[in-house]
This record gives structure tokens, C-alpha cells and sequence, in this order.
């Protein structure tokens, strides 16, 4: 069984969401030739540690979406305030509505609809909305999540997991953080590749799948 893959957008709340949820996928799937566009939909300049630039993020999503081998060009980032995301529910849903049209990708990532934080979880409702004919896997974050749907799994190899804990180690503002680090990226993935029979592996809720 395969699905079309031949456009990809990640839809990222935050800088660093998607390569938490997907980077290993993100990297497998670009190096089989799929274009992959990443949306991120705030670089949280209102809470970035003290002591970095208020864009710190913005370099640091540069740096590592560049690591994945994702185009300067298909990264967007936005500036909706963070935590504030349900106050701009409206404009996020017309910004995916215009991904939609101008890209109409073939599949799409996204939070969990059960994604916990305030700003996950309207990006996670407005990508449902705008992407009605498209797949839609929901990725894991696992300390946002009080219950996931372990219903697709995407295994990748060494290659791709070392290019997904680099990508991470860009976000140096967010180091202090207990899953930012390359022992909990590796654990997390090789516990999921042991569930889908294999070294490595990302799981996913099923939210819409078109075969």
C-alpha cells in the first residue's frame, strides 16, 4: 500500500514543532525526492529565554529545517502571537485556505486534535477544516499528549534520525527543555520503531487518509 507523497507541507505552530513530531520523516521523505514545505506559524518571540535575540528563533528554524534539506524558499514562517492563537483563528485558517490553493499538497502534517497546548490544538482545527481532501497525519508530542492514537507509523534509518537530533541541536534556546536533547529523540524513536517491527520509526493519528 502507498500513498502519494510527491508535495508535503508541515504545519508547525511553533519553531521546532515539526522537526519534534516528524523530522525523521522529514528527512527520509525529501531524500526520496518529495518537496516538503514547512509552515511555521510563530517564532515565540514574546518567550524566548533570557539572554537570546527576540528572533532567535527565526535563526534557528533557518538553520535547522536547512539541515533536513527542506528549500529556503519553502519555508513560511508567520508571527501570530504565542498562546494567543484561538484570538487569530480566523487569519491561521485563511493562511492554510491559500496553502491549500496555491500548493494543494498531497499530504499534510499537523498536532494531534488532542494536542494539549492552546496553539497546537487550533492548528491542528483550522488544518482539518482547510485540508478536506487531502491526508492528514497527526504527529506525537508526547508531553502534550494525555492520549494518542498510535495508528501509522513512518520508520526511517540511521541516516535520518542523526539529520533529525542536528536539526534539534540548532535550537540552542531551547536546550533547557527535558525532550530537546539526542538520548530522549533516539529513545522516543527507537520505542517506536520496536511497535512497527523496525530500527527506527514516528507515529502518527490517522485524521484523514486518500489512498
Amino acid at each position: 500500500m502507498t500513498f502519494n507523497k510527491e508535495k508535503i507541507l508541515i504545519l508547525a505552530p511553533h519553531t521546532d514543532d515539526g522537526e519534534l513530531g516528524c523530522g525523521g520523516t522529514i528527512a527520509r521523505f525529501i531524500e526520496e525526492g518529495s518537496e516538503v514545505h514547512y509552515a511555521a506559524f510563530s517564532s515565540c518571540g514574546a518567550s524566548v529565554p533570557e539572554g537570546f535575540s527576540e528572533d532567535v528563533l527565526i535563526k534557528e528554524v533557518q538553520a535547522a529545517t536547512k539541515l533536513l534539506g527542506i528549500a529556503s524558499d519553502n519555508l513560511h514562517i508567520f508571527d501570530f502571537p504565542v498562546r494567543r492563537f484561538a484570538h487569530y483563528r480566523q487569519e491561521i485558517l485563511e493562511e492554510l485556505v491559500h496553502f491549500q490553493k496555491d500548493m494543494n499538497p498531497d499530504l499534510v502534517f499537523m498536532p494531534s486534535i488532542n494536542d494539549l497546548h492552546q496553539d497546537h490544538h487550533i492548528v491542528a482545527m483550522e488544518g482539518t477544516r482547510a485540508f478536506k481532501q487531502t491526508t492528514i497525519l497527526a504527529y506525537e508530542m508526547p508531553w502534550n499528549n494525555i492520549s494518542f492514537l498510535t495508528q501509522a507509523f513512518i520508520e526511517f534509518d540511521d541516516l535520518a534520525l542523526q539529520k533529525k537530533i542536528e536539526a534539534l541541536s540548532q535550537y540552542q534556546s531551547q536546550m533547557g527543555r527535558a525532550y530537546a536533547n539526542a538520548e530522549f529523540i533516539r529513545s522516543l524513536a527507537t520505542i517506536r520503531g520496536v511497535s512497527a517491527g523496525t530500527k527506527y520509526a514516528e507515529t502518527f493519528e490517522v485524521v484523514r487518509f486518500i489512498l
